[in-house]
């Protein structure tokens, strides 16, 4: 399955980006303990800070991963399922 997450830093989390940048690749990293993979990451400039497209193998462990990474306190995320438009037009004819 994949998701789309949408994620805003917090102030804790902005000040963190600003000391250690790479610390997104490290949180990619620790969501791959979970079975996430981070497929693509966009910075967004406006309402959020970052989208990202995750393939996830478990949706368990996927709520555990984001669970993880929002009580923490230095991000905020919104998710979404998402579908390719092939995909769901198969699923709409064998109903």
């Amino acid at each position: 399955m994949r998701f789309v997450v949408i994620s805003r830093l917090t102030d804790e989390g902005a000040e963190t980006l600003e000391k250690r940048p790479e610390r997104v690749k490290e949180v990619n990293k620790e969501l791959e303990a979970y079975g996430v993979k981070v497929l693509e990451q966009y910075v967004v400039f406006g309402d959020f800070d970052f989208i990202s497209i995750v393939e996830v193998e478990d949706v368990g462990r996927f709520l555990k991963a984001m669970i993880n990474l929002n009580s923490r306190g230095t991000i905020r995320t919104t998710t979404y399922l998402i579908m390719p438009v092939d995909e769901a037009l198969n699923a709409l004819k064998s109903s």
